[in-house]
């Protein structure tokens, strides 16, 4: 009985040894890791990086992760906006994705996820700079502009537009807009309606105020883009991949 108690006592040693020797080694990975994607990405800042499963000395030892999450912010993507928009980066204001199956090689300068899904969130001021947000004429003496977008409810943009009728500036008037993803790099802003300008309009004309188009290039690893909807603060967008390249 004696002997069955010290085999006790020191399996559960060996254990907590263990546990504490597997934490500090996914603590070490995980900075690593961070460190790699931070450098291979340009990031301002360092991402959050969390490994996910027990043990992680095993997954090591098989060469392959099951789970790997990671979390940036403000990252900085390239766009190009609708003809006469302007182009050049996108502030995505959070980026979070989870990797599956990350393969990797012993100095963790090379990692690649079988799969990887996610979110991404991209404010109403960002995607306006996409919008005609200078006076269009969209008739004879009529111009018209898009001032402001923001959360129109049931996944719609609710567009505000202001128009002038003979120099005569009218007040705002919105629509609500449907917004998807095209391409898996396109987020694509459609009004479902035109707008009330008092007016005659021709509806190629007001469309080309009212709808627009957003490209979002460059995610990490060639993540893109998958379904999109408004929410309270800008779109939510989800995110996918397959082979994503986190570095190396």
């Amino acid at each position: 009985m004696r002997a069955l108690r010290i085999i006790l006592v020191v399996t559960v040693i060996l254990g907590g040894l263990f546990v504490i020797a597997d934490r500090v080694a996914v603590g070490f990975a995980e900075n690593k890791a961070a460190d790699r994607i931070r450098s291979s990405e340009g990031l301002a800042g360092t991402p959050d990086v969390s490994i996910e499963g027990f043990p992680f000395l095993t997954q090591v030892a098989g060469g392959e992760l099951d789970d790997v999450k990671i979390g940036i912010k403000d990252y900085e993507a390239s766009a190009e906006g609708a003809k006469g928009a302007a182009g050049g980066t996108i502030r995505i204001d959070a980026l979070n994705a989870e990797m599956h199956g990350v393969r990797f090689n012993g100095d963790y300068s090379s990692a690649t996820a079988n799969s990887a899904s996610g979110s991404a969130t991209v404010s109403y001021a960002e995607l306006l700079k996409a919008a005609k947000a200078q006076p269009t004429e969209v008739a004879p003496a009529v111009t018209a502009q898009v001032v402001g977008l923001s959360d129109g409810g049931n996944g719609k943009i609710k567009v505000e537009i202001t128009a002038t009728v003979l120099g005569k500036k009218l007040r705002p008037v919105s629509v609500l807009s449907s917004v998807t993803v095209v391409g898996g790099n396109t987020v694509k802003v459609r009004a479902d309606g035109l707008p009330k300008l008092g007016v005659d309009l021709v509806e190629g004309r007001i469309r080309t105020v009212t709808d627009f188009e957003q490209k979002i290039d460059g995610l990490p690893g060639g993540i893109k883009l998958d379904r999109i909807e408004a929410a309270a603060n800008g779109v939510a967008i989800s995110v996918k991949g397959s082979d994503v390249k986190l570095v190396g």
